[in-house]
C-alpha cells in the first residue's frame, strides 16, 4: 500500500499528541518495515520543523531513511492551485500524493481533501488497511 502521511500525523508521534500518537507510531512502524511505501510531502517538513521550535531535526532524519519525499516544482504548485481546495497546503498535500502515484493520503482531517483525486482516510481506517 502506497500512501502520503500527512503532517498532523507525523506530529502526532514527533511531539507525543494523545489519543493520537499511538496509531502513529503503528503506522511509522509499519512505513519503517516497508521502506519506500510512504510518502511526505517537503513542505510538510519545514512544518513539522517549524512547529516544535527545531526540536525535530533527530525525528526527521529518523523519518528520512525509510519515506520517500516526491521531487517537486512547478508543474506540481500548479496541479495544487488548480484542485480548488480552499486551503493550499491540503492542495499542496495531494498534489505530493499523486507525483508519488499513493493510494491513500493519511489524515486526521479528511474532510479537507474532498477534492483530492487521491482519496484520504483516517489514520485508524489506515491501520485498519494495512492488517
Amino acid at each position: 500500500m502506497r500512501m502520503l502521511l500527512d503532517t498532523d500525523v507525523l506530529l502526532d508521534f514527533a511531539v507525543g499528541r494523545d489519543p493520537h500518537m499511538n496509531t502513529s507510531a503503528r503506522l511509522l512502524e509499519w512505513a519503517s518495515l516497508h521502506s519506500g511505501q510512504c510518502a511526505v510531502a517537503w513542505h510538510s517538513l519545514a512544518n513539522i520543523h517549524y512547529l516544535t521550535k527545531g526540536k525535530s531535526s533527530e525525528f526527521l532524519d529518523d523519518l528520512l531513511e525509510f519515506v520517500v519525499v516526491p521531487p517537486t516544482g512547478t508543474r506540481e504548485m500548479k496541479h495544487a492551485l488548480d484542485l480548488g481546495f480552499s486551503d493550499l497546503e491540503d492542495a499542496m498535500q495531494a498534489a505530493a500524493a499523486a507525483l508519488f502515484k499513493a493510494q491513500i493520503i493519511v489524515t486526521r482531517n479528511t474532510k479537507d481533501f474532498r477534492k483530492s483525486p487521491i482519496g484520504a482516510v483516517t489514520p485508524a481506517e489506515a491501520v485498519t488497511l494495512l492488517r
